[in-house]
C-alpha cells in the first residue's frame, strides 16, 4: 500500500526516489559563504550572500509565513560543504515544490489525501501469521477508535487486499478536516500521507490526536514485523532513514503552521 502512494507522489520533490536521483546527477558547486534569515513582506526569507533564495525551476521568491520554516531552510543551505546536494535539504525541496505547485493546487492535494483514505493501510488488514495480525489491531485498531470518535465516523476495515468501499460520510467528513488549510500544509500532508501510506494517520497528526511517533510507528508495523523475523540490510535502513528525515520535515511543517 506504502509503494502505491509513494508512486501517486511523484510529481513532488520530496522522496526518496527523487532523493536518489538527485545523488546521481553532478552536483553544483557551493557558491555562497554566509546564509541569513530575515523578515519580509509576506514572511521570512533565506539569503545567500544577501541575496534572496528563488526556487530552482519558476525563479520564483522563496518566502515563507513562519520563521521555523525559513530557519530550518537556512540551516540546510549552510551544512552544504564544497557542493549543494539537494538529498540533504528536505525542507528546502519541500517549500519550493509547494511554491512551485502554486495555491491552486490545493484542491488537488486535498483530493489526493482523501482518495487515500478511501482505501487506507489501516483498513486493509492480514489473514495470518497470528502475530500479525495481533500487531496491526493493537496499533490500528487504536487508531481508529481515536478517529471515529474525533470525527464522528466509521470505517469498514477488511482482511486482504481486494477494495472494500468506505461509508461516503467518512470520506467527506475527512474531505471537511482538511478545508481550511493552505498550501505549505497540505504539501506536508501529501509527503505524509505517501511515506506512511496512511491518510487517516496524516488527518490525524494534523489534528493532534496521534504523535508523530505513533503514526511512524503505525505506519511501519508490517515492514517492523518481518525486520524481527528476517533482518534488515544496510540499504533498507538507509531508505528508511531517508524517508524518517523527510517525514519529520512535513511534520515540522505542520507543527510550526499550527503555532
Amino acid at each position: 500500500m506504502r509503494d502505491q502512494l509513494e508512486e501517486a507522489a511523484k510529481h513532488r520533490d520530496d522522496g526518496y526516489g527523487r532523493a536518489q536521483h538527485l545523488n546521481k546527477v553532478q552536483l553544483p558547486k557551493r557558491f555562497y559563504k554566509e546564509v541569513g534569515v530575515h523578515p519580509v513582506d509576506g514572511g521570512f526569507n533565506v539569503t545567500l550572500d544577501g541575496r534572496q533564495v528563488k526556487t530552482p525551476g519558476m525563479k520564483l521568491p522563496v518566502i515563507v509565513p513562519v520563521a521555523g520554516i525559513a530557519t530550518v531552510m537556512a540551516e540546510e543551505w549552510a551544512a552544504q560543504g564544497t557542493h549543494i546536494d539537494p538529498a540533504g535539504m528536505p525542507m528546502v525541496r519541500l517549500v519550493n515544490s509547494a511554491l512551485e505547485s502554486g495555491e491552486a493546487m490545493i484542491p488537488a492535494f486535498r483530493e489526493e489525501v482523501i482518495k487515500f483514505t478511501g482505501n487506507d493501510l489501516l483498513l486493509y488488514r492480514a489473514a495470518h501469521p497470528e502475530a500479525l495480525i495481533r500487531e496491526q489491531e493493537a496499533a490500528w485498531d487504536t487508531a481508529l477508535v481515536k478517529l471515529a470518535r474525533h470525527f464522528g465516523v466509521s470505517f469498514q476495515p477488511t482482511i486482504g487486499i481486494i477494495h472494500q468501499p468506505q461509508p461516503a460520510a467518512m470520506l467527506a467528513r475527512m474531505g471537511e478536516a482538511l478545508q481550511n488549510e493552505g498550501l505549505l500544509v497540505m504539501t506536508a500532508m501529501v509527503s505524509i500521507t505517501g511515506l506512511t501510506g496512511s491518510g487517516l494517520l496524516a488527518i490525524g497528526l494534523l489534528h493532534q490526536l496521534f504523535t508523530p511517533d505513533d503514526v511512524w510507528a503505525a505506519a511501519h508495523v508490517d515492514e517492523d514485523h518481518q525486520i524481527r523475523f528476517w533482518g534488515t540490510d544496510e540499504e533498507a535502513a538507509e531508505r528508511r532513514a531517508m524517508r524518517r528525515r523527510e517525514y519529520d520535515t512535513a511534520v515540522k511543517v505542520l507543527e510550526d503552521m499550527r503555532n
